[in-house]
């Protein structure tokens, strides 16, 4: 047989073709589902978005006004002008950047040390970490506070910053994730002459960037939101953070100008977003991390 005499191979039918009336409708089933959800979630954001645009009428308007007829830029000035926002930033700002570099830098460190250092309790000293995830953070506010009041803290950066340094949860996230780590690496890297500071910012690091961007963005947008110890550590407007102007903008807001007090709202969840979508596909490795071998 010579190769003119050799059939030609069928051509396989496309993708879309081979899915059969039950595949079809399950996919547009799940389409359905999707755009469900995303109203429920992305619902209450749009509301305030445009509310934060709208003045008192159309707010309490009802039928509810979805869409603004007159934007209403000045909300967003007037939110800025009757509280001190720009200092409520500023301490936002370095309580959480600092406070996420530091407790980051903590449970990295801790998490290379209970995988790849051999110290004895190390199982112990675990399980007691694992133990202190499951203790409500309200039980340690009196002893923190009496912590910090007796050094002299109060109405500081320090004092809002060193209640939040020691991180269970991310030490337990990276280290589950630094178990799954090749050890063939790690021994190359000390084989090399390594010592365990290099081998974690030049060998561990590199490997577990998804996981620390994950990290980071939880502990960073709890300290953003955090409520409770700002209010019970600070009683000067110097030092609030932004959830406490907020009510702090309420409180000014006498007439209750919805629109300006959700105008200030935008701002304070504005920098949030905006740390999440630049830093969204590391966080999706980071979730996903070990789903797949």
């Amino acid at each position: 047989m010579t190769a003119l005499d050799t059939p030609a191979p069928t051509a396989r039918p496309p993708a879309a073709a081979r899915r059969t009336p039950g595949a079809r409708a399950r996919r547009f089933g799940l389409y359905v589902l999707l755009v469900v959800v995303a109203l429920i979630a992305g619902g209450p954001l749009y509301w305030l978005i445009t509310s934060a645009l709208k003045n008192n009428t159309q707010i309490y308007g009802y039928p509810p006004h979805w869409i603004p007829t007159h934007l209403r830029w000045s909300n967003f000035s007037d939110a800025w002008t009757a509280a001190p926002f720009g200092r409520f930033f500023l301490n936002s700002a370095v309580v959480s950047i600092a406070g996420t570099a530091i407790e980051l830098a903590a449970s990295l460190l801790c998490a290379y040390a209970f995988v790849f250092l051999p110290f004895p309790g190390k199982r112990f000293l675990f399980m007691l970490l694992l133990g202190a995830m499951m203790v409500p953070g309200h039980v340690t506010l009196l002893p923190n506070f009496l912590t910090i009041a007796q050094l002299g803290w109060i109405n500081t950066w320090q004092g809002l910053i060193a209640p939040g340094l020691g991180s269970v949860f991310g030490t337990f996230l990276l280290r589950q994730h630094m178990l799954t780590l090749p050890k063939e690496v790690i021994d190359a890297a000390r084989i090399d002459g390594a010592g365990h500071l290099r081998t974690l910012v030049r060998v561990v690091l590199p490997m577990s960037q998804p996981m620390v961007v994950t990290v980071g963005i939880v502990v960073l947008v709890t300290k953003w939101n955090d409520y409770i110890w700002p209010l019970i550590i600070t009683s000067s407007d110097n030092m609030r953070t932004l959830p406490i102007g907020l009510l702090f903008l309420k409180n000014q807001e006498t007439y209750a100008n919805w629109g300006a007090i959700l105008a200030g709202t935008v701002m304070v969840i504005v920098p949030v977003l905006v740390v999440f979508f630049v830093a969204q596909r590391y966080i999706i490795a980071g979730l996903t991390q070990g789903a797949q071998k």
